[in-house]
């Protein structure tokens, strides 16, 4: 099992970047956390941050995986070729949000990713991303 992790844009800053809203775990960390994780579950992971839209949608098509978990962050509101990419490579994706959008700003309550995703998990931390690579395993030896 093979999946591919995607962090978008500014999660690069986790840990840093408005504590009060994505928390105090690092990027690093939380990249450790899924890895470990992965590696319990017996499965292959490889993980990316970009904060550049093409990178993101280059990834997206030309990785070798079964399953997609994402965080386009704030291409989530505004990115049409994110989406596009996903519906394109037809392969199951969970978006991951670490906080809730539908709780923020109004423009925040709008995914296009949602659209052409597996499911969605969003506001439960850092945590959400254990949770979909546990959901990957299950929907991947469905």
């Amino acid at each position: 099992m093979k999946i591919l992790v995607i962090h978008g844009p500014n999660l690069n800053l986790l840990g840093r970047r408005e504590t009060g809203v994505y928390g105090s775990v690092s990027l690093e960390d939380l990249n450790r956390q899924i890895l470990e994780l992965s590696k319990e579950l017996d499965i292959h992971t490889e993980i990316i941050q970009s904060n550049s839209e093409g990178e993101l949608v280059d990834a997206i098509q030309s990785r070798d995986y079964a399953l997609l978990i994402i965080n386009p962050a704030a291409y989530t509101h505004t990115s049409v070729a994110i989406r596009d990419a996903i519906a394109a490579v037809g392969k199951p994706a969970i978006e991951v949000h670490i906080s809730n959008i539908y709780k923020r700003e109004e423009f925040r309550k709008k995914s296009f990713i949602s659209e052409v995703a597996t499911g969605q998990i969003s506001g439960l931390g850092v945590e959400g991303y254990l949770l979909a690579v546990r959901a990957a395993q299950k929907i991947l030896l469905q």
